[in-house]
């Protein structure tokens, strides 16, 4: 990603000037973190080789100097989600007219020195600004100028620029360097005294504290399940019935691991297993990961009543992740 009109990919510099404490920032995305939207990368703190999170984690990638916010579905961008303004500030330069198509296939070339898509610069004061990239094309509210008081809209999430889904890149920087919110200070070399404080409002650090991986969707559906399907949102529209060919639990995750096993059961109104997917070890890192697991429409069709699946992941022996969801099946 770029800077609007400049370039983003300057050198990294994580600054300690976030120290001071001087700014206070709200979540810039009017959603519910965790159900409607989810951080798929937080800024890599290490600048020559390598990825590490802010806790030493993988939710990176090399020279990422922002957070995604992303959400579920391109259809949950096409309902609108508004980008809002983490501060008070006032409008340094915004960019509009850019279309809403996925990087993939198209080539980097095609949005070369313009990785930002549609976005906004504001500035804070006392040096601070932040940058909100990735818009949606029509959706800014904002022009040059403009004296913004925090959680006034500034667009919405879109698909703008180099981006493979749906999300705002938001970016922080103090004097023209780049500042991780999560982190108030400069890196450091204990990860686990990493976010002990943060930039963010103080309403907001219970829900942003950090997840090492995180289910972006689950549902059941009546046949197999594509990841399109998932990422258009009609594969959690498609629900299945009583008389449907077949019974299948889905569920799309990010930020897992090499090593990974994901296991997801499906269970009848009983509590009995109907079926299992306890899948190979992940042999990388994966930005996202789709498991499923069903059953065929037995004689007569399913019996009416709640079927349930838990999904559960295991890293290094130990539970990392573990969600349960149903389905009241009817005639």
């Amino acid at each position: 990603m770029r800077t609007l009109f400049t370039g983003l990919f300057a050198a990294l510099a994580l600054t300690g000037a976030a120290s001071a404490q001087d700014i206070s920032l709200r979540f810039p995305v009017a959603c519910e973190i965790g159900r409607t939207c989810f951080i798929q990368h937080y800024v890599d703190h290490i600048r020559d080789s390598g990825v590490a999170d802010y806790r030493c984690g993988t939710m990176t990638y090399d020279g990422h100097d922002g957070t995604d916010i992303r959400v579920p579905t391109t259809g949950a961008m096409k309902a609108g989600v508004d980008v809002v303004a983490a501060a008070d500030g006032k409008v340094l330069r915004t960019r509009e007219g850019m279309e809403d198509v996925s990087i993939t296939g198209r080539g980097r070339e095609s949005v070369e020195n313009i990785e930002c898509g549609n976005g906004a610069v504001v500035d804070h004061g006392n040096g601070w600004q932040t940058q909100y990239c990735h818009m949606a094309k029509g959706s800014l509210s904002v022009k040059s100028g403009d004296v913004l008081k925090a959680g006034d809209k500034i667009g919405q999430i879109g698909l703008s620029g180099m981006t493979e889904f749906p999300h705002l890149h938001f970016t922080v920087r103090k004097d023209d360097k780049v500042v991780d919110p999560f982190v108030s200070g400069p890196p450091t070399k204990s990860c686990e005294s990493r976010g002990a404080s943060s930039l963010w409002d103080e309403s907001l650090k219970s829900s942003l504290a950090y997840q090492p991986g995180s289910v972006l969707n689950k549902g059941f559906a009546p046949g197999p399940v594509a990841m399109g399907d998932i990422e258009s949102g009609s594969a959690e529209t498609n629900t299945p019935t009583t008389t449907s060919p077949a019974l299948v639990a889905f569920i799309r995750a990010i930020g897992l691991k090499g090593g990974d096993v994901q296991i997801l059961t499906l269970f009848d109104p009983d509590g009995k297993a109907l079926a299992q997917n306890k899948a190979e070890p992940l042999d990388r890192d994966k930005a996202q990961v789709l498991l499923f697991s069903g059953v065929k429409q037995p004689s007569g069709g399913f019996r009416p009543g709640l079927y349930r699946a838990i999904y559960r992941v295991e890293r290094d022996g130990k539970p990392a992740i573990e969600q349960a969801f149903g389905i009241a099946l009817r005639p």
